[in-house]
C-alpha cells in the first residue's frame, strides 16, 4: 500500500535537540526534592511528560507515585523551563533536510503531520520560534495533552488519521528518534515505522525495538517511501 501520510516526531527528529529536555527534567525533579538519575530520564524520553514523571516516581520513589501535587509541581517546573529555554534559544532550528524532505513529500502528494510528547504550550513555542507555526507544508500538529493518553498509545496517530481522512493505517508512516516512537507506530498499525539516529537513541538502541528502517538523515526518507 502506498504511503499517504507521514507522522513525524518533533525534538530530535525534525527539530534540533541538544539534550535540554533531559536537563530540564533533571532540574525539575531536583527542585522538587526528589532527584532522579540521568539514566532514568533517558529511559522515558518521548513519553508524554506527565506520564514520564509518574513512571520515574514509581521507579525511584514508589510512595510518591500517586502524589498528584508533586506530579503537578514537577510538570509545571519542567514546562516553564522548557518554554523559557525555547523562547531564548538562538540555535533552535529544523534538523538538516527536514524542510527539504517535507517539500519532497508534498510534491509526491503525501500529507505531513507532527506529533510529540510535549504539551501544546511547549509545542507552540517551538513552532513559533522556528517559523513552523504557519508552515503550509505541515497538514496537522498534535500534542500529547490533546488526547486521553500519550505514547506509546496510538491515540495521537488515530486522531491525525481521522482529521486528515486517511482510511487505512497501513498508508501511514511514523518517523521518530526514540523507543516509544517505534512502539507508538506499531500500536497504531502503521504501514512503516522508521527510526532516525539524530535524537535521543543510537542505532544500536533503536535496533532492539525492530523498526522497519533506521536512517541517519531525513534525506533518506523519500527514497524509502518510493520503494
Amino acid at each position: 500500500m502506498e504511503i499517504e501520510l507521514v507522522v513525524f516526531d518533533i525534538a530530535g527528529t525534525t527539530v534540533t535537540d541538544k539534550g535540554n529536555v533531559k536537563e530540564s527534567f533533571l532540574k525539575a525533579f531536583e527542585q522538587s526534592g526528589y532527584p532522579v538519575p540521568e539514566e532514568g530520564v533517558n529511559n522515558v524520553m518521548g513519553y508524554r511528560k506527565v506520564d514520564a514523571i509518574k513512571m520515574l516516581l514509581e521507579k525511584y520513589y514508589p510512595a510518591q507515585k500517586d502524589n498528584e501535587r508533586l506530579i503537578t509541581d514537577v510538570h509545571f517546573s519542567f514546562t516553564n523551563d522548557m518554554i523559557h529555554f525555547y523562547e531564548q534559544d538562538a540555535t533552535l532550528t529544523p534538523l538538516p533536510f527536514a524542510e527539504e524532505t517535507f517539500l519532497q513529500l508534498k510534491k509526491n502528494g503525501i500529507k505531513i503531520a507532527l506529533n510529540t510528547g510535549f504539551t501544546q504550550a511547549i509545542t507552540n513555542t517551538i513552532l513559533k520560534k522556528i517559523g513552523w507555526d504557519d508552515n503550509k507544508l505541515i497538514d496537522y500538529v498534535i500534542s500529547s495533552d490533546e488526547v486521553p493518553y500519550g505514547r506509546p498509545h496510538p491515540f495521537m496517530i488515530q486522531k491525525i488519521k481521522s482529521v486528515l481522512n486517511i482510511k487505512d493505517s497501513k498508508a501511514i508512516a511514523k518517523v521518530g528518534d526514540t523507543e516509544v516512537d517505534v512502539i507508538e507506530g506499531q500500536n497504531a498499525g502503521c504501514g512503516l515505522v522508521i527510526s532516525v539516529t539524530t535524537g535521543a537513541y543510537t542505532r544500536e538502541q533503536l535496533q532492539e525495538y525492530n523498526p522497519d528502517f533506521i536512517i541517519d538523515s531525513l534525506a533518506e526518507l523519500p527514497a524509502i517511501l518510493e520503494q
